[in-house]
């Protein structure tokens, strides 16, 4: 790693951030003298019903906050914030009613929207009268299936609004994998939509809509919302459906009430991505959503009132969750569905360009993928608009690092942050007061007692280990779906260190306090006893410029683990002996000799979920002949099937 940060604030930047004003409110209530970030950090994590309280009233949410901040901080999971607030979720979204734009949408190059807040809170109004009269209320479930689109988020505002709890996915889903997750979860109502574009063509989904309604006898109804300008034609065909229009139609707009619950009343209902067995259903709290998603948008991404804010997502990764609540901070959301790359690599460049984006979000697949296609929009876009970029779903690698400086902006901070769908948000990520470093995450999330513990449970600097959580924090879920005892949820994140959440995430702290992660606990490697981060891999392979992608997994052999390295190349390549050595000699020198694999084979294509991250454990599975549990999990379960009974990984 280089000696230099990529990139620094100036003075006068720090000075002018949310997060040195926040700094500013917390000496001054409670008597501090916090210099900076990580003074502010120690306070946040060693204080946490202070900090949450402050950011409470920074972040002006709207609710009865109650007298009590916190009981049982010293019990994970048991803690329980705010026990005596009431607030609604949708309340503090849905905050300004005026003529300023709340929403702006493009659908590839076939569709674009655009709403106001006033005309948002008009169809939420509509929506929510609609709801009411299908019987939903406090408690009852909602279901998306659904785009990133405007009649989205007003869905899903109507349904909170109620009390009611929303849960989503995208429309490219197969129907296993919608009745995998709402089928566990019994929604009252159902939206879903025409069809959708991808890749410039229609995707009409019909067909698959019929068995999917037919098993859900809990939705009363199913909504067709118009996207390919067919609702009525599909409503027609489906049994218990109607379109949008329809729905609304006896409803006239009033102002939208809002039901006031309890802080952690169920708000969404969150799957985790299911590739190792039935998606397990993730129970997240009103309140603990709200305020995590407050102190990531204004103090870690200094996300301020009026700004544009884009993250490129779908319905059915938490990334969406995180998008919509952005207009709780007054931010005006940017939502993109389709193909990245539909009409053209620079799709999402222009529209950032048209519109203006102050915050320009992504995996970091896609960063990777711009730098594959050769696309340079620092030279052929004008993106001085953009304040932040940053980018998740999996680790950002430092190749990717040089390629934004280079040829996209050089004058921006990027940030890579990491969390997940357990905790709908971050536990590492942007810090705006301190300099970028090539290949590492900035700073451990305000208010998250973050560390790396070794397989003994004794902190580590330095040194791989697993990523923790030492103290409680708002937004862990509230319950598991049907597990009435904890018993699942207790398993999932407590049973490896008790009263400590471990997230499964393979970490290292940096010289400069950030983190980098290598990859999935569970899909670490593990030749010889050590362990090695498939991420670690991946950064040196997608350096070879023949490489578009490549799945690193651990075969059981010979007594031992052998590492194996699946690569897609560029067309027209072939991997012979001459590209197999620059792949070896590469991951030899720019990570270890135990980092190269023993066996390297070219595949066609390399398994993805939903939400676009490759699924090691599900190869893992095929090359070692078993099932492999839920490939509907997956965007392209035929791919599995390159994997299976392979002669090259018979010797």
């Amino acid at each position: 790693m280089s000696d230099q940060p990529l990139w620094s604030p100036s003075p006068e930047r720090v000075a002018a951030t949310r997060v040195m004003a926040f700094l500013g409110e917390a000496n001054r209530r409670h008597q501090l003298s916090l210099a900076g970030y990580r003074d502010l950090h120690a306070w946040s994590v060693k204080h946490p019903d202070l900090f949450w309280d402050l950011l409470w009233d920074f972040g002006g949410v709207i609710g009865e906050k109650g007298g009590r901040l916190a009981i049982d901080l010293d019990a994970m999971p048991g803690a329980k914030f705010f026990p005596d607030a009431k607030i609604n979720f949708a309340e503090n979204l849905l905050r300004r009613t005026d003529a300023r734009e709340a929403v702006v949408f493009r659908g590839e190059d076939k569709r674009t929207e655009r709403m106001t807040f006033a005309q948002l809170a008009a169809l939420v109004s509509r929506l929510q009268q609609a709801l009411k009269a299908q019987g939903v209320g406090v408690g009852d479930r909602v279901a998306g299936m659904m785009p990133n689109m405007p009649a989205t988020i007003a869905a899903m505002l109507a349904t909170t609004s109620l009390g009611a709890v929303w849960s989503s996915c995208s429309p490219d889903f197969g129907e296993r994998g919608v009745l995998d997750r709402f089928g566990q979860i019994e929604p009252k109502v159902f939206f879903t939509v025409d069809g959708y574009w991808y890749n410039g063509k229609p995707q009409r989904i019909a067909e698959k809509l019929r068995p999917i309604i037919e098993q859900l006898p809990s939705a009363k109804t199913a909504v067709i919302v118009p996207y390919l300008d067919e609702a009525d034609e599909v409503a027609k065909a489906l049994p218990r459906a109607t379109t949008l229009d329809a729905l609304i139609a006896p409803h006239a707009s009033r102002p939208v009430t809002f039901e006031r619950l309890p802080f952690n009343h169920p708000v969404y209902i969150m799957f985790s991505s299911g590739t190792t067995g039935i998606p397990k259903c993730i129970v997240h709290g009103a309140g603990g959503t709200l305020l995590q998603h407050i102190k990531e948008h204004q103090l870690q991404c200094d996300l301020r009132e009026g700004d544009r804010l884009f993250y490129f997502t779908t319905c059915g990764w938490m990334m969406w969750n995180w998008l919509a609540s952005g207009i709780a901070s007054g931010a005006t959301l940017m939502l993109y569905d389709g193909s990245p790359f539909a009409p053209s690599p620079a799709v999402l460049w222009d529209y950032a360009q048209a519109e203006r984006f102050n915050i320009f979000g992504t995996s970091a697949k896609y960063i990777d993928s711009c730098n594959k296609e050769g696309i340079e929009p620092g030279k052929t876009h004008d993106l001085s608009s953009i304040r932040l970029i940053t980018s998740t779903g999996s680790p950002l690698a430092p190749d990717s690092f040089d390629y934004v400086y280079r040829s996209i902006k050089s004058d921006v901070p990027l940030t890579s942050i990491s969390g997940g769908t357990d905790i709908i948000g971050c536990f590492v990520l942007g810090d705006p007061t301190s300099p970028i470093w090539k290949g590492e995450i900035q700073a451990p999330g305000l208010g998250m007692a973050v560390d790396v513990w070794s397989e003994d449970g004794k902190p580590v600097r330095m040194q791989k280990g697993e990523l923790v959580c030492t103290r409680p924090f708002v937004s862990m879920p509230v319950s598991f779906w049907n597990d009435p005892d904890g018993k699942k949820y207790r398993s999932a994140y407590f049973e490896r260190f008790p009263n400590v959440w471990c997230h499964g995430d393979f970490a290292e702290w940096t010289t400069h306090g950030g983190m980098i992660i290598h990859g999935r606990s569970d899909a670490t490697l593990n030749p010889g006893g050590v362990r090695i981060g498939t991420a670690e891999i991946y950064a040196q392979v997608e350096q070879i410029p023949e490489v578009l992608e490549a799945l690193a997994i651990g075969q059981d052999w010979d007594n031992d683990v052998r590492v194996l390295l699946f690569v897609r190349l560029k067309e027209g390549h072939a991997l012979d002996d001459g590209l197999r050595n620059a792949i070896r000699l590469k991951i030899r020198t720019g990570a270890s000799p135990r980092h190269v694999p023993a066996k390297i084979v070219q595949v066609a294509d390399i398994p993805r979920t939903k939400s676009g991250k490759i699924t090691e454990l599900a190869v893992r599975d095929v090359v070692h002949g078993r099932p492999v549990k839920n490939t509907e999990a997956l965007a392209n379960p035929e791919a599995l099937t390159l994997y299976k009974d392979l002669p090259d990984l018979r010797t």
